[in-house]
């Protein structure tokens, strides 16, 4: 498209746009109407590329997918040499892709985790998928997840958002979903001091609604050990284990989804080694695919594996170039050394946050693990403050940074999840720009 519209931000954070052309007709017809009007032209590792030729290094890794950047070599040639020989025959015969992709997932998550299930097309199925399991394993129905929670978008992973924005367009949605306060400790629902004082108040009190507010057939719980969307909270050590203890003392499924935390994102290959908690469900998506590759899989305990292929099962899950696509992608990141990167990288950037964030009292808090890092934005009380996270992700292109915020850009955290392959010299360009940005909005 020759013609462009260009959005940039001024000083204040107001868009201005410069419709020019046909650009204007075009964007008309996208249902959903593009967020900005910048067009990208290419990407190469950390940094992306617009048609103007400016570079951008993406703190959000394309949708928190490209766990290996853009155009990672390996991952091109093994989706290329799969094109020229295969790229999709139906799940009714066996490929090599595929069979080495579920040897492999096996390998790596929790060692209670021995059935796989590829045929699903995205987080969302994957997860609607976990809960089908669940529900069929256990013979029960409802399903508990945690406020701020976000599952996916198909109408059941909807209902199980802990948001209300999420569901209040729909008249019908899903019975059986109920959400429990989520261990976010630094707004704690049950206003204890902190983790040490509070008896784990978060897992204790679902017994409460289990007992009153379920149906008293519960199936399972859908926990994701690090929220994404939510606002990167980190649970306190201690919470998954009494989480994994409840489940076990009522009989309930414990479903990791790990859509967002898996495949290295905060220094080990999946959260649920970092935790030490092995969950009798496992999902997993997004960075699978290394640069872009669609992909996502449900590895569970050979307890819940009952769901047959015509209930749960989609004509692009378990596609033969994705497959080709993630198991290099699990090559790369299994080598020595980097996931090591990853751990090490990540702490020098929340070092590196942490100082902007006593010179800058807008930054009330800094959280995360790995390269899953959050920066929570308050007024002048500490209170959270949504617009000037937006405003400040916003001017975070005029910087040359991608920043998204949490909760669909309604929440007040700034996410940097860039990808995993970011070198020490690449971490400090990203954090030099988080600061000129921060000076910037304290003179604003």
């Amino acid at each position: 498209m020759a013609d462009l519209i260009r959005a940039r931000s001024d000083n204040s954070g107001a868009a201005r746009s410069d419709v020019r052309g046909d650009a204007l007709s075009y964007v008309q017809n996208h249902l959903y109407y593009p967020v900005t009007a910048y067009q990208m032209a290419h990407g190469e590792g950390v940094h992306l590329y617009d048609t103007e030729g400016n570079e951008y290094l993406d703190c959000a890794s394309g949708t928190f997918n490209l766990s290996l950047g853009y155009g990672h070599p390996e991952v091109v040639k093994a989706m290329r040499d799969q094109a020229e020989l295969l790229v999709h025959t139906t799940s009714a015969f066996q490929t090599a892709p595929v069979n080495e992709l579920v040897r492999r997932l096996v390998d790596v998550t929790p060692p209670n985790l021995t059935k796989v299930h590829l045929k699903v097309s995205g987080g969302s199925t994957a997860n609607e998928g976990a809960v089908k399991m669940a529900q069929l394993a256990t013979g029960r129905r409802d399903v508990v997840t945690l406020f701020r929670s976000h599952h996916g978008q198909t109408m059941m992973t909807t209902t199980m958002s802990g948001e209300s924005f999420r569901k209040e367009p729909f008249p019908h949605l899903m019975p059986g979903v109920l959400q429990v306060p989520d261990p976010y400790c630094l707004r704690c629902f049950y206003a204890q001091a902190g983790p040490d004082a509070c008896g784990m108040l978060c897992v204790e009190r679902i017994n409460d609604f289990l007992d009153h507010a379920s149906s008293g057939s519960v199936a399972c719980v859908v926990v994701e050990p690090v929220s994404g969307s939510g606002g990167n909270i980190v649970p306190p050590d201690g919470y998954l284990p009494a989480l994994r203890a409840l489940c076990d003392e009522r009989g309930i499924a414990l479903v990791f989804d790990e859509i967002q935390t898996g495949i290295g994102r905060i220094g080990r290959m999946f959260a649920a080694e970092h935790f030490g908690v092995q969950p009798d469900i496992l999902t997993t998506a997004k960075g699978l695919g290394g640069s872009g590759a669609q992909v996502a899989a449900i590895v569970a305990d050979e307890r819940m594996s009952g769901l047959s292929s015509d209930h749960h099962s989609f004509t692009y899950g378990g596609n033969i170039l994705a497959a080709a696509a993630a198991v290099v992608t699990l090559d790369v990141i299994g080598r020595p050394g980097f996931l090591e990167n990853v751990r090490e990288v990540g702490a020098h950037i929340m070092e590196r946050i942490r100082a902007l964030a006593a010179r800058h009292r807008h930054v009330v808090d800094v959280r995360g693990l790995g390269l899953m890092i959050g920066m929570e934005i308050g007024d002048d009380q500490g209170r959270p403050h949504s617009e000037r996270a937006q405003a400040l992700a916003r001017r975070g292109m005029d910087h040359g940074l991608i920043l998204r915020t949490s909760r669909y850009g309604r929440g007040n955290v700034i996410k940097i999840r860039p990808p995993l392959i970011l070198t020490r010299e690449e971490a400090d360009l990203l954090c030099d720009r988080l600061d000129a940005l921060f000076a910037e909005e304290a003179t604003a």
